[in-house]
């Protein structure tokens, strides 16, 4: 298992479906300003849906602060359409079913006896692919969000 990315590295381009199967890469996402990039363990989960639901509730704050909300996990691209759809998320949820991109994280688990899954990162990248902050944290769900709003907005500091 590799290691969680630290804040200044350079991080690789990566492209995979959204929810509606249009393929997304990082490089693009990036041309509209810094990406706040949420791993989320499974969709339609209560943890997963109110950390999912705070950052759709932070839309103005994000979009003043010039920063692409983006959730990723393991889910396939039905059942992350449907995660959107029912909680009504104004930003792309990424399907990463292989686990390439949580393992070039450094975020990719496997619970004892159970499914292959995420932990609970959210990254904060800048334009130029630099990872500027982590927030990690498995059970403060409104945590991710609020301090990811706080770096993009403290970046010209």
């Amino acid at each position: 298992m590799s290691k969680i990315l630290k804040p200044g590295e350079k991080i690789d381009d990566f492209a995979v479906p959204d929810q509606s199967g249009t393929t997304r890469r990082l490089s693009e996402l990036l041309g509209n300003g810094p990406v706040v990039l949420f791993f989320y363990p499974k969709a339609m989960t209560s943890g997963c849906t109110a950390e999912g639901c705070h950052f759709r509730d932070m839309a103005a704050e994000f979009e003043e602060a010039g920063a692409q909300r983006v959730g990723i996990s393991m889910d396939d691209t039905d059942k992350q359409k449907d995660f959107a759809a029912q909680n009504e998320f104004d930003y792309p949820l990424l399907s990463d079913t292989d686990g390439t991109v949580a393992d070039q994280f450094g975020v990719r688990r496997r619970l004892k006896l159970g499914p292959l899954s995420v932990k609970r990162v959210t990254f904060v990248i800048g334009t130029d692919r630099t990872l500027l902050h982590s927030i990690h944290s498995e059970t403060n769900m409104t945590n991710h969000a609020d301090e990811a709003l706080k770096v993009i907005l403290n970046q010209g500091d």
